[in-house]
């Protein structure tokens, strides 16, 4: 299956929340990806750029979008992007792939 990183800002209300009432968000965003049809294999708190970073194993890109548009929606989280994973083997299918379709394609501007 398809793996997806995803990170994102937590929103100030959520921080504050947090400051008052520390919780590890492991559990619950483990349930939502779960839940849209999808497995949690790794969630980290980050400093930097962004608060957050998880890697998600789903079947396709509508199964990470289900389950990122339901967390954005609650408010707790904001900035967030989401981009495919693949592994070494993948990308070699992919520039193979690319090579075949490569032939038969014209870039913008180039002389036909």
């Amino acid at each position: 299956m398809p793996i997806f990183i995803s990170q994102g800002r937590y929103s100030q209300d959520a921080m504050r929340g947090m400051v008052t009432t520390p919780e590890d968000r492991t559990e619950p965003v483990s349930k939502l990806v779960e839940a849209a049809g999808g497995k949690l294999l790794a969630y980290y708190v980050t400093f930097g750029e962004y608060d957050w970073l998880i890697v998600v194993e789903a079947p396709d890109a509508q199964t990470v979008s289900a389950a990122v548009i339901t967390a954005a929606a609650g408010g707790g989280v904001k900035d967030m992007k989401t981009t495919l994973a693949m592994t070494g083997a993948e990308a070699m299918q992919a520039f193979r792939a690319a090579g075949d379709l490569a032939k038969n394609f014209r870039s913008a501007g180039q002389a036909a």
